[in-house]
């Protein structure tokens, strides 16, 4: 017995036929146990279209204020320990600069 597929074909702009998968929506859940006990008995592609990108925001899309340039000469030892540290974490340095100025300029202000 064959069983029925919820797949349907369509052409895309080009003409090439496409298979829609109709996915499965995915349940609220109480807790991260809960959660990782469902992903362990399903499978991924049931509930995500593999074949279409995710867009993730990046901290530019979620950062919209304006930003100026300005050069710094940080001592060479406190430039490669930045790096280090930024590398750990799998950020830009630049990036991690911004939020250590930012996190630090927020607490001289509450202690003000």
């Amino acid at each position: 017995m064959q069983e029925k597929s919820n797949n349907t074909k369509r052409k895309n702009k080009k003409g090439n036929t496409m298979i829609k998968k109709n996915l499965k929506p995915i349940p609220k859940f109480k807790n991260e146990g809960e959660e990782r006990k469902f992903w362990k008995t399903y499978d991924v592609v049931d509930f995500f279209d593999m074949s279409k990108p995710l867009k993730t925001l990046s901290s530019q899309t979620l950062n919209q204020q304006p930003t100026q340039t300005i050069s710094l000469r940080p001592p060479k030892h406190l430039l490669e320990g930045i790096k280090e540290i930024a590398n750990s974490k799998d950020a830009p340095y630049q990036s991690l600069m911004k939020v250590f100025l930012a996190e630090r300029v927020k607490k001289e202000y509450r202690s003000a």
